[in-house]
């Protein structure tokens, strides 16, 4: 156990952590693909709802 915990110790510090500005932009990407893709299937989904109402 304590061997793992040790190369798990090594491991993290070889990873590369982004700095403060990387960040920034990371999120923001990832909040505007997020409602990119919530506005997306919401439109999909009304225009479903519009198609099936209208065969009704």
């Amino acid at each position: 156990m304590f061997k793992f915990l040790k190369n798990v110790t090594r491991e993290m510090q070889k990873v590369s952590w982004p700095n403060g500005r990387e960040l920034t932009r990371y999120t923001i990407t990832v909040l505007a693909t997020v409602a990119f893709i919530t506005i997306f299937f919401t439109v999909v989904d009304q225009g479903i709802t519009l198609g099936l109402r209208l065969f009704e």
